[in-house]
This record gives C-alpha cells, structure tokens and sequence, in this order.
C-alpha cells in the first residue's frame, strides 16, 4: 500500500513538471507572438473630418446646407465616396474614357453639364443590369427605352450604346423639366420616376426636392451625385491622385455602315482585320450573332484602330514569342 502510495506521488509530481513546463513555454509563444503585432499607432489609417464649402449647386441650383439635415446627407455621400478609395479612382479613370463622349450630347440637347455625374451614380460608367432589368450607362428600362427611340430588339439593344443611350436620357431630361422647371427635381425623377415625384409633392405640399420625404434610395441619390461632382472636380483635394499616364484614354476607331444583313460577326470581325471580343466590346449594342437589316436600314459598326485594335496574335508578331511587351499610354511598345 504505500509503495503505491509512493509511486502515485511521483506520477502526480512528474505530471504538475510537465505542466509547468508547457505554462512557461505557452507563456514564453505567447509574449512573442504579441511583441510581433502591430502596436494601436501602426494598425490604426488615419480618417480626418472633410471640410467643404457652403455653395454647393446643381446646374446652378443652390443647394441648402443651411438646413442641419442636408448637410449630414450631403456630407455621408462624401465621406462615403472620398474613403472607398479603389472604387472612386477606378471611377474618375472610366470619366477621362467616357465623359468626352457624353457631354457633347448634353450640350446638343442643352441639359447642364453637371448631369453627366448621374449616369456615374447610375452605373459605375459601365454597362451595368440592375436586377430589375434596367440596362445601360443610363439604365433605362425597356418600355421606357423604347419610349424614347431606343431600338430594342433580339439583334440590338441601343440601350448598350453609350451615345444614344445619352441622347435618350436627354430627351428625358427636357420633358421633365417641362413638368418641373426645376433640375434638381428632374434628377430627382430619373431615380424616382416623374409620377411618383409629382405624387410626393401634391402629398406632402413642397416644391423642393429638398423638402421632400421619399424612398432612401431617392433621397441619397442627389447627394451621391453632388459627392460624386464635389470630389472629381478637385480630387486631390480629397486624397484621390490619377496618374495622367494611367488615366483610361478615349476609345479611337473608325466607322463602317452596314446596310445589308451580317450572318456572322466572327467573320465580319476577321475581316476587319480584329477580334470578335473586340467587336462586341466596340460594339456592345450587338446582342446576337448576327444582324438583320431591312431595306433602307443602316447601322454604324465601330471598328477599333491602333493601339486598340490590338490582339495576343498581334503582340506575338510584334514582339516575338519571347519578348516582353509594356505598354504606355495605351500603347504597346518593346
């Protein structure tokens, strides 16, 4: 009995060591591994208030900051676009590609030069679909494309063509100003609709797009399109630096009428010495793989030049199997 005794004694010192030892060797892991984690000054991104001026407009229309509420609206869409980086560069890149095209077509239809921003807000300066099946840098719905002239058919969709696309929206926007007189309102119903912008206004007994209780999406949405003016108008400003080298350059290409049916745009697209990839990309309103014309019907097909007409193959024979190729201002070079 009391060798068992003794022997149960050891066991249980032997195991108390064992224990301790692996405490101290924890213990000893554990400080390393907090000595090797940033302190709170390295983990810790600096965030600064952002001061902005009080006259802020909208095509000339005075906006009220004065009012506590429109100032906190207007100031969360511009903390919001000013801290989500990688989003607002890639933005301000795809306005030096695609805001040349856009405001002639505004001045053509004399709309203020400052509702080039909502299409931004609309979609990114893509040809986004919204899961309600709106389309295009616009994103009109197909009923109210059609409305406005937009051919939408299983060959086309025009709502994928930037420049009419544009010119839709204009002729939207001139018959809402008749109703409004007032082009904050007319942005207003680009989001909300002209009827239920009416409705709210009869309703609630204003005249203000600032006064107005609507959907959130509606009440943001001015505000996201004045953040979106306030930063790319002066983005340094706002801790947004573009490299004018990086900057995404104007899309160059030349125009071929098609007047009679194309039964296969790869080989349409071979012909003109490009890829069918390119093609849709030039041409992204071509939704088959073909095209019927009608008697007297002409469409104009974009057909890329240099630097961006150029394919893997092209590169291949420029630069060699083994060469490697960069590029600088949308141009390859060795």
């Amino acid at each position: 009995m009391e060798k068992k005794t003794k022997t149960l004694l050891i066991i249980l010192t032997a195991s108390v060591c064992v224990l301790t030892i692996l405490a101290v060797i924890l213990s000893i892991m554990a400080i390393n591994t907090a000595n090797r984690r940033p302190t709170l000054e390295q983990i810790c991104i600096q965030s600064h208030d952002i001061e902005f001026q009080d006259d802020i407009t909208f095509a000339g229309e005075r906006v009220p900051l004065e009012m506590f509420n429109i100032r906190e609206r207007y100031e969360r869409e511009l903390l919001s676009n000013c801290y989500f980086h990688s989003n607002t560069m890639l933005l301000l890149k795809r306005s030096k590609r695609w805001f040349p095209v856009i405001e002639p077509i505004l001045e053509k239809y004399q709309i203020p030069d400052d509702f080039k921003y909502l299409c931004v807000v609309e979609s990114t300066l893509t040809n986004a679909v919204s899961p309600a099946g709106a389309v295009g840098f616009w994103q009109f719905m197909e009923s109210t494309g059609k409305d406005f002239g937009l051919e939408i058919n299983k060959d086309v969709d025009m709502r994928y063509n930037v420049e009419l696309e544009t010119e839709a929206a204009c002729k939207y926007f001139q018959k809402a100003y008749k109703t409004f007189n007032n082009w904050t309102l007319v942005a207003a119903s680009f989001n909300a609709g002209t009827r239920r912008v009416q409705k709210f206004m009869k309703e609630q007994k204003v005249k203000s797009y600032y006064d107005l209780l609507m959907a959130d999406e509606t009440e943001r949405y001015v505000f996201r399109v004045l953040a979106i003016k306030t930063i790319f108008e002066n983005p340094e400003q706002h801790g947004i630096y573009i490299s004018k080298d990086l900057e995404y350059k104007p899309f160059k290409y030349k125009t071929v009428a098609i007047t009679e049916t194309v039964d296969d745009w790869a080989e349409f697209a071979q012909e003109h010495g490009i890829t069918y990839k390119l093609l849709k990309i030039f041409n992204p309103w071509l939704r088959s793989n073909r095209l019927k014309v009608k008697k007297g019907e002409t469409y104009e097909i974009k057909i890329p030049t240099k630097p961006f007409n150029i394919t893997s193959s092209y590169s291949r024979e420029a630069l060699g199997e083994h060469d490697f190729a960069e590029f600088e201002n949308d141009t390859v070079i060795r």
